[in-house]
């Protein structure tokens, strides 16, 4: 038949070269549609076969082959061949399919792993058997019973983009009389026993020499194997001279070792090049009726010899379904051979019966946790049969969420899946279970080992895999990642499920049927071990030429990184395809590093498209039965890697700051390591020492390379002799002494020798030489981690540690402070508390002796802490205790230590906090504070802002006394009457601070603090018996306070779950508050902005506290702007502009004080990007990354920096991001997006701030993703380093602190952002009204009242609030189109469509309430609804209404909308809802049946229910909810619907709630005031059409 393809196609072909090839449009953007089909049907023996000519990275799985009953002519094509009915077989990765069904699991060759070149053919034989053809390989029976009239079928899937047919014609030298003697040939080559094949060659050698003859490597890679044909890299017809050699003399002779080697390296490449005979061997029994081991397929498939578990007379024995890494499924050691052959369809699959969240796929092989966001277990899943012995249940983690504490748990049961009542989680079962759950082991619901093994299940990722398996002896064993963690439990029952706990984190796992080639190796090094003992040493590589002048050269071992490969005689390491994958690039030397030998490599090569580089160390395993990780850094034991400019131990740093930066090194560099004698670890950089990294190191390391990210080739280098000597450790200089290194304890050393001492908790690890401790399983412990210095503390000397890194799953956290206890005599508790003498500590906020609370409310709370605080304890000479945060004294905690007694340091790395380390300023204090004569010059305490101590005004409540020259405040009595005022007017962000000194417990409330216009120099003189008692009751002038969390004005509650509630502050927190020059609010607590708290804030206003409650003296620790002209003062936001003094033109001015600096982009950027408009704009040209952009120069303190997002793609998910960068940028190589950036950079993504890549901080500011077009975004780093966002103009807080200076502005152009402009002193931020900006003191005495904005308040104009992303408004939108409204009621300009979404509303920073109408009337704003604009007649006068008119909200049904709409009026209740209207005649709950003054006499008139709230109209009681599908995504969704609607002053009455509701439904309206009821018709216009959808 003709080697063509058939003219029809998948939607996506494009045929060319006389429709012999196939390609794949738009592979990029679709991996399926690639289905072709042969012309004509196959005829018998005929191999239909293509070659893969192009593939692509950007999609998982790859070519699938197979035939097909169905004619292509009439064929409706499927988007895969996975998806052809009626008569289809499909081989797909290595699997086959019948009709989509799975029948033959680990058949063949796996097609996802073949590359370009390789070629693949299908063939129907005359007995109507399915044959696989890989690269001119028969690769066996597939499948049976096929019809005889069958199409090719071939399906350009996933990377597979572009095949050719190269033939179509029976494989040369194949008939069919010949198959037989092939059947018979196998039978012959099966039948010897392995332990034959190695004993009948040494009796017929048998010399001193104990040598082998080579010819028996054929024999024996046959037995293995499956056939001679099936290892080219051995018989001479297959010349691979870089992977094996091919130029043997039949009577060559090795040595043993050698003979190893040879194996080693046959084997390594096999499974490299993934040649066939890839299937695993296992170790077969003897049978108790036969004389040897018989054969068998590792998947139990039939034998040669005519049974279905061995050849011959094999038994069970024979029969192996080992797929374990051990292979030994017990009995005598045989070497079980795997021929060709089919295996039987009994593969382990997911049981139908599973738990109530549980759906599976990919044919019961997937199973996934449904609302995983919301429910956290009744995720259990079985295997659908029980576990044979042996037999290795494998699965792998494929998605987690990272909502819930606790993850996966798997184990075996004895229940049947088909009679068990599925628990909500497997550990509930108290019956025939044995779980690992975490590290530990529990046996029917209980604990049975605590500490199985060092992984833990919790702190497992996506794409690790987890198995079990029960030994015929019993024993259970679970593997992580193909590393057998031991016997976890003995005398497993016999028959026993796999079961898979889908909790927590956990969402999706996917059983692993097929092991990859590292599963592989370590199995057939185990057989070559048993086979020979003394093969498990380290030995030089093979030279088959021996030469005993050649040098032990350092090599690379060729078991290496899965994208990684070795040429030049194993001298240099490469990544082929560098720029398609950044990891997996792992290398080892092929044996262990001498003493002072050192290792080192150059650059060949980099690539531009990645974050991180190269990266060189040492470990403890052996590469040759290593399983490689992605990168060396995911190896938690025996290793120590340079990484970057830190060091790294097992995973873990142990140096931050060590040498050069590996990430900025280029092409031609070198970089080496050495193992010194005395166990310590150097690195060098281009020859040069970077001093020592680790002490302690064992011998035998084998030294490491990671080709990771830009590093894509590296070379060996010989000749070490420009390399200096290395230092020795006692001599001077900045290379003597690291952060790691020991040091003598003399007084003349420059560094202090305090370390952790040796001894410590169960938990506790110590690394970086004594330096740093942490607790080893921190989400699964959170005690038992107690460390002690490894010396008592002198008198005056201070021991400080560092918190590195804390986890947010337990309450509590690091404990501190002294024992006289020596280590060596103490016992180490679960905590430091449980000691019941000579032990003082400081747990939370409480001083604790010998386990008793001595103190409560000491100046700091240590469960406060975060991760950077420094925490530090010393004992004075005088016998005191005192603890230091972040280098500030807090001041005496205890007395009474013994003086003259020896004192421990300890720390208990508890709760949260899981790794310190000991930092630079441990040692020695000056004299003063050895005596505890601590002054404020000693430590002073650095004011926010330079200047003269802030005040407090001589006016003050009755129950107040003012003390220390106005700058602490006492109540004296009662709980109330404590007001106290600044003594100035506040200056235009200036901080008034004040910090807790006392507090009483007695009383509830707390301290309340504000702004306010009340002038103090006008109150009488004190005692101020007239002065509001609370503040929230000072109302004679406009105050603005915050009160526990609420933000209230003149009493009015403006604002709830403001920042941190002030009731939960304590003796030590700091409060203090800003008016800003934005004319807003800002509240700090303990030097935190907790962003705007008010707006449209007077300019002339005092800070304002209230002594309330349990708060009972503060002390200010804020200080005055600093006046004088000629000192320098640090620059501002914006001036003090449009006092009451200027002149009316002057403009409001927005610029700093001093002047701004010029800011351009740099030329250096993503490659996607292109500058214009002198580098002021910046323009994504092409794909959806690659669009970094830094500014050319550092971002000046106080400088706010702003850009204009000017285009959006919607074709895109996600935008962009914004941060500041801690380094120069000129060398910097950008990534494709600014995630990947780890280095000193804080990055705004979405609403979260990140750090280096880690998560800081949630729900910040508005969700960036939901910009629009015109948004102004802007950075500004303040005087105390803290970064803000600016969104519009409007200050969302604090992102993040210790900014470093400089400082470079970083946007990352990604997704939907495709341009941005630098918005220079001269462009307007977005809602300004002309090319100068708007200030409150330009505004009209119509836009104000009562001090708030109204119509010009900060929103922006309406043409920049409709939100083009938002997906809320977008499915708001489809439900109204579900409804069929006309368009015509509908204003036709969407810009008056708003959405009250939290983004969106946050976005444009709307309040929640405002004023309208004559006289004025809050309203609350609909969040959480959204807005349809509706067309207003023209005869209404819509000016006069807007201004004039109340705005209500009206609840309704859906089925009244249109009546409604076409009546332009809400209805009467006959006709709309029952709850919404009635007539005057009805009595309601309010009692409204008296008629009003300015009624109409008509008793018929309705009477509508409205409301100035929609969490009152919108009650489902009058806005009942209706149910939807959404078309779009085809989820069932619940709506309500309701009116914003026009209310005309005095044609209404306010009552209260006719609901019987006690609670109250908004804050602010009371529930006697929350209804309005109407009285005349004529008295409502509707504006908006609201719908809210759950």
């Amino acid at each position: 038949m003709a080697a063509e393809l058939h003219p029809r196609s998948g939607k996506l072909i494009g045929l060319s070269n006389s429709n012999r090839t196939a390609q794949r449009n738009q592979p990029v953007q679709e991996f399926n549609h690639g289905l072709v089909l042969s012309r004509e049907p196959l005829r018998d023996r005929d191999v239909f076969t293509v070659r893969i000519d192009k593939k692509v990275n950007s999609w998982s799985g790859s070519i699938e082959i197979g035939v097909t009953a169905l004619d292509p002519a009439a064929l409706d094509f499927p988007s895969s061949a996975t998806g052809l009915k009626g008569g289809s077989w499909i081989v797909s990765g290595c699997s086959v399919l019948k009709d989509g069904r799975s029948v033959l699991e680990e058949y063949g060759r796996d097609l996802d792993q073949l590359g370009e070149g390789d070629r693949v053919g299908i063939q129907r034989n005359s007995r109507g058997e399915l044959h696989l053809w890989v690269n001119g390989q028969d690769c066996g029976t597939a499948a049976s019973g096929l019809p005889p009239r069958l199409w090719a079928v071939v399906d350009l899937y996933g990377k597979c983009t572009q095949v050719t047919v190269v033939s179509c014609e029976p494989p040369p030298d194949i008939e069919e009389d010949q198959e037989e003697d092939e059947e018979e040939r196998e039978e012959e080559v099966a039948s010897p026993s392995p332990a034959a094949l190695m004993t009948e060659p040494c009796r017929d050698h048998e010399d001193r020499t104990g040598t082998l003859v080579l010819s028996t490597v054929p024999v024996i890679a046959t037995a293995m194997n499956g056939s001679a044909e099936e290892v080219p890299e051995v018989t001479r017809g297959h010349s691979r001279p870089d992977k094996f050699p091919n130029n043997f003399e039949p009577e060559t002779v090795l040595t043993e070792h050698q003979l190893f080697d040879v194996f080693n390296n046959a084997i390594v490449s096999l499974y490299r090049s993934e040649d066939e005979g890839g299937e695993d061997l296992g170790l077969g029994g003897r049978g108790p009726d036969s004389s040897r081991g018989g054969t068998g397929s590792n998947n139990g498939a039939r034998g040669t010899g005519g049974n279905e578990n061995g050849s011959g007379g094999g038994a069970e024995g024979g029969g192996n379904t080992n797929n374990s890494p051990s292979g030994n499924a017990g009995g005598t050691s045989g070497l079980t051979v795997a021929p060709s052959g089919m295996t039987t369809n009994d593969a382990l699959l997911f049981h139908e019966k599973c738990g109530t969240l549980i759906k599976l796929s990919n044919n019961n092989k997937t199973a996934e946790r449904r609302r995983p966001l919301d429910e956290f277990n009744n995720g259990v899943v079985m295997t659908n049969r029980p576990l044979r012995h042996n037999e290795m249940f494998e699965i792998r983690i494929d998605k987690l969420v990272d909502k819930w504490s606790g993850s996966i748990e798997i184990g075996v049961t004895t229940h049947n899946p088909n009679n068990l009542d599925y628990p909500a989680t497997m550990t509930n079962l108290r019956s025939g279970t044995i779980m690992m759950s975490g590290c530990g082991i529990l046996t029917n619901g209980k604990g049975t080992r605590r500490e199985y093994c060092e992984f833990s299940l919790d702190e497992l990722q996506e794409g690790d895999h987890i198995g079990l398996m029960r030994k015929a002896s019993g024993a259970l064993h679970f593997y992580i990642n193909g590393i057998d963690q031991g016997v976890a439990a003995n005398q497993t029952p016999g028959v026993v499920y796999g079961v898979v706990d889908l909790y927590g984190m956990a969402v999706k796992v996917t059983i692993v049927h097929n092991h990859n080639h590292s599963d592989r190796l370590r199995r057939n090094n185990a057989i070559m071990r048993a086979l020979s003992p003394d093969v498990g040493r380290p030995r030089p590589a093979l030279s088959l030429t021996p030469d005993p002048e050649a040098p032990d050269r350092l090599l690379f071992h060729p078991n290496c990184g899965q994208k990684a490969a070795i040429i030049g005689d194993g001298r240099t390491a490469l990544r082929p395809h560098a720029t398609d994958d950044f990891n997996h690039g792992v290398v080892l030397s092929n044996r262990p590093l001498h003493s002072n030998e050192v290792f080192q490599v150059r650059i060949d090569k980099m690539v531009d498209k990645w974050a991180g580089s190269i990266e060189i160390g040492v470990t403890t395993h052996n590469p040759a039965y290593l399983q490689l990780p992605s990168t060396m850094t995911n190896l938690r034991s025996g290793t120590w890697m340079m990484t970057g400019n830190g060091v790294m131990h097992n995973g873990t740093t142990i140096l931050d700051e060590y040498g050069h930066n590996l990430d900025r090194l280029k092409a031609g560099d070198t970089v080496g390591v050495v193992r010194k004698e005395d166990g310590s670890l150097h690195f060098f950089v281009n020859g040069v020492p970077q001093g020592p990294a680790a002490w302690n190191v064992p011998p035998s390391v084998y030294a490491v390379v990671d080709l990771y990210g830009q590093a894509a080739q590296a070379t060996i280098m010989d000749d070490m002799a420009d390399l200096p000597p290395l230092p020795d450790d006692s001599s001077e200089g900045p290379t003597a002494m690291s952060p790691g290194s020991p040091c003598s304890i003399t007084g003349a050393s420059a560094t202090s020798d305090l370390r952790f001492h040796q001894l410590h908790g169960t938990n506790a690890v110590i690394t970086n030489g004594g330096r740093t401790a942490l607790r080893q399983n921190c989400r699964s412990e959170f005690n038992d981690a107690i460390v002690i210095s490894n010396r008592c503390l002198r008198d005056g000397e201070l021991f400080e540690i560092v918190i590195q890194k804390m986890v947010d799953r337990w309450s509590g956290s690091i404990e501190a402070g002294v024992t006289a206890i020596r280590p060596e005599e103490l016992e180490f508790p679960n905590t430091m508390t449980d000691i019941d003498y000579d032990t003082w500590m400081l747990s939370g906020t409480a001083i604790m002796q010998d386990g008793n609370t001595m103190r409560n409310n000491y100046g700091c709370d240590l469960d406060s802490l975060s991760t950077g605080s420094r925490i530090g304890m010393m004992r004075t000479a005088s016998g005191d205790l005192h603890y230091y945060i972040n280098g500030v004294d807090q001041g005496v905690a205890c007395t009474g230590l013994p003086p003259g007694k020896e004192v421990y340091a300890v720390i208990d790395l508890y709760g949260q906090c899981v790794q310190v380390s000991i930092t630079s300023s441990s040692g020695p204090l000056d004299n003063s504070l050895c005596t505890s004569n601590i002054t404020e010059k000693s430590f002073p305490i650095h004011s926010p802002v330079a200047g003269v101590a802030h005040r407090l005004h001589n006016k003050h409540g009755k129950n107040v006394v003012l003390l220390g020259d106005g700058c602490q405040a006492v109540r004296v009595g009662g709980y109330a009457h404590g007001i106290v005022f600044s003594a100035k007017e506040l200056k235009a962000d200036e901080l008034f601070e004040v910090k807790i000194n006392e507090v009483d417990e007695q009383w509830s409330g707390s301290l309340r603090i504000g702004l306010t216009t009340l002038q103090p120099p006008d109150l009488p003189s004190c005692p101020l018996s007239g002065l509001s008692p609370s503040l929230t009751q000072l109302r004679s002038k406009v105050t603005w306070l915050l009160a526990g969390s609420e933000v209230r004005r003149n009493g009015v509650l403006q604002r709830q779950n403001y920042g941190c509630s002030l009731d939960r502050l304590t003796v030590g927190n700091r409060v203090g508050v800003k008016r800003c020059s934005d004319d807003t609010m800002h509240i700090f607590i303990d030097g935190e902005d907790m962003g705007p708290a008010a707006t449209a804030v007077a300019k002339n206003v005092y800070a304002v506290l209230d002594l309330y409650g349990k708060v009972t003296a503060v002390s200010i620790v804020s200080s005055t702007l600093v006046e004088d002209t000629e000192s320098v003062k640090a620059p501002s936001l914006s001036s003090d502009s449009c006092s009451e003094g200027e002149e009316d033109t002057t403009p409001c001015e927005s610029e700093p004080a001093l002047v701004p600096m010029a800011m351009a982009f740099l030329e250096n950027h993503g490659k996607n990007i292109q500058l214009s408009n002198q580098n002021l704009t910046a323009a994504r040209v092409s794909s959806y990354n690659q669009g970094l952009l830094v500014t050319a120069q550092a971002l000046p303190r106080q400088q706010l920096f702003q850009f204009q997002i000017d285009r959006l793609n919607s074709s895109w998910t996600s935008s962009l991001s914004l941060g500041v960068i801690g380094h120069t940028p000129d060398r910097l190589n950008f990534p494709s997006t600014a995630c990947c950036l780890k280095r000193s950079v804080w990055l705004l993504q979405r609403d979260s701030v990140f750090h280096n890549s880690l998560k800081i901080c949630e729900n910040y500011g508005p969700n960036l993703d939901t910009c629009p077009e015109g948004t102004v975004l802007g950075l500004l780093v303040d005087a105390n380093g803290c970064l803000h966002l600016y969104v519009n103009g409007m200050d969302q807080g604090v992102a993040a602190q210790d900014i470093p200076s400089p400082c470079y502005p970083l946007i990352d152009l990604y997704g939907q952002c495709e341009q941005v402009t630098i918005v220079t002193n001269h462009v307007p931020a977005v809602g300004a009204e002309s090319s100068e900006a708007r200030c409150q003191g330009d505004m009209e005495k119509a836009d104000m009242v009562d001090g708030i904005k109204e119509s010009v308040c900060w929103t922006p104009p309406p043409e920049v609030n409709p939100n083009k992303t938002c997906e809320y408004q977008a499915l708001c939108s489809r439900f109204k189109d579900l409804l069929t409204l006309p368009d015509g009621y509908f204003n036709e300009d969407a810009k008056y469509n708003l959405c009250y979404c939290e983004s969106c509303h946050k976005l444009r920073g709307d309040e929640a309430y405002y004023k309208r109408g004559e006289p004025p009337r809050d309203y609350a704003l609909p969040f959480g609804w959204c807005r349809f604009a509706l067309r207003i007649k023209p005869h209404c006068e819509v000016s006069n209404t807007f201004k004039k008119w109340h705005i209500a909200y009206h609840g309704t049904n859906v089925g009244s909308l249109r009546r409604t709409l076409d009546h332009s009026q809400i209805l009467p209740a006959e006709s709309s809802s029952i709850f919404s209207a009635s007539p005057v005649k009805a009595e309601g709950h309010g009692s409204y049946g008296e008629p009003e003054e300015n009624s109409a006499p008509e008793r018929e008139i309705p009477r509508v229910r409205l409301s100035p709230t929609m969490r009152y109209s919108g009650l489902e009681v009058f806005a009942p909810k209706v149910q939807f599908r959404d078309p779009r995504s085809l989820r069932c969704h619940h709506a309500q619907v309701g009116f914003q609607v026009c209310v005309r002053p005095g044609s209404y009455k306010v009552g209260p709630q006719s609901l019987g509701a006690s609670e109250s439904l908004d804050p602010r309206f009371s529930n006697t005031e929350i209804e309005w009821i109407t009285k005349e018709k004529g008295g409502t216009l509707l504006y908006g059409l609201l719908i809210r959808v759950e």
